[in-house]
């Protein structure tokens, strides 16, 4: 039995969760939950028991010192809420942990407990993926859903995919058959340049779920730290000939590849979302903290500034585990 008496009741609840581990290529899923629950100070109400599905061998919890006392946190899986201010408050149920080890029935059976108690109205799931994308490029995202109905008024796709799966295909399945809406929101990672963090793709995933569930989310310094990433990762690119080489072809299939995309349609769509973000001017509560409210044009082009750049990791090859063919897509 779920008792939630310290929870307040809520309004218009949506569920965002994100999960460590397979399904999070470069962080960015679970950079974005910690994100939105740092921006608005999450209170955590619940943690599921590490015991019931953590291998502690794979996933060893970590010791540290509280006022000279030796204290242990275990590795596990909390939800916290938040309060969206603005002229339509809503709350968000956020969950973040790792994607567990065992039970992957009974977990999300006990999420699904917490939704129901809470009212949840819709989940959203956040993934990253590793994928053949030039880091000199928006970010790719793409929404699925099991559901027909929900695909045709968000404008998503429904899932096509066949294959092994991680704890985000299954909590999204376990949501449809609950009768519970469920979305997934999937960020494609560079796999030549796959080590977190990669706050370009966490940055694309919040602007996304932006949108989704009509919200306007403070970015903080999340679009300077993506343009300083951007630079990094360019430095690298120009100092070995063969990646340059790769890049340039990623990006001409990229561009080949979106060009019957460049409609009246497509661009009035982006017109549109530029135009929402404006609205209501600089940050707030519930705000957008970039100029004139849009991230997205730092992205588009290489920055020729050298601000702040992070020292980036080298170039690797492709990890298969998180690949694209292994994902959801």
């Amino acid at each position: 039995m779920i008792e939630l008496e310290g929870v307040p009741e809520l309004i218009d609840p949506v569920m965002v969760a994100a999960f460590e581990g397979w399904n999070d290529a470069g962080d960015a899923a679970s950079t974005a939950v910690a994100h939105l629950d740092r921006e608005w100070k999450g209170e955590v109400f619940a943690a599921l028991d590490a015991e019931d599905y953590y291998d502690f061998q794979v996933n060893r919890p970590t010791v540290w010192m509280d006022a000279g006392v030796r204290k242990i946190t275990w590795p596990t899986t909390r939800l916290s809420v938040v309060r969206v201010g603005g002229d339509k408050p809503r709350d968000l149920v956020l969950v973040r942990g790792i994607e567990p080890s065992m039970r992957w029935r009974s977990f999300c059976n006990e999420l699904l407990g917490f939704a129901h108690e809470l009212g949840v109205e819709l989940v959203v799931i956040l993934g990253a993926l590793l994928g053949d994308t030039p880091h000199t490029r928006p970010v790719p995202i793409s929404g699925t859903t099991s559901d027909p109905d929900l695909a045709r008024r968000m404008d998503l796709e429904e899932t096509k995919y066949e294959g092994p799966t991680g704890i985000v295909g299954v909590l999204q399945e376990a949501c449809t058959h609950a009768g519970v809406p469920a979305v997934s929101l999937w960020a494609a990672v560079p796999h030549y340049v796959s080590q977190p963090p990669n706050p370009k793709a966490t940055l694309a995933l919040l602007n996304r779920l932006e949108d989704l569930i009509d919200v306007r989310i403070p970015l903080g310094e999340l679009p300077e730290d993506a343009r300083a990433w951007q630079v990094g990762v360019d430095q690298l690119a120009a100092e070995d000939s063969e990646v340059a080489e790769y890049v340039q072809s990623l990006e001409e299939a990229r561009d080949t590849a979106e060009l019957p995309e460049a409609s009246g349609e497509a661009i009035a769509r982006e017109f549109e979302r530029y135009l929402r973000r404006r609205d209501g001017g600089g940050p707030s509560a519930g705000g957008h903290a970039t100029d004139g409210g849009e991230a997205g044009p730092f992205l588009r082009d290489n920055p020729s500034g050298r601000t702040k750049p992070p020292k980036p990791p080298k170039p690797s090859g492709a990890d298969d585990e998180g690949s694209s063919e292994s994902s959801e897509e």
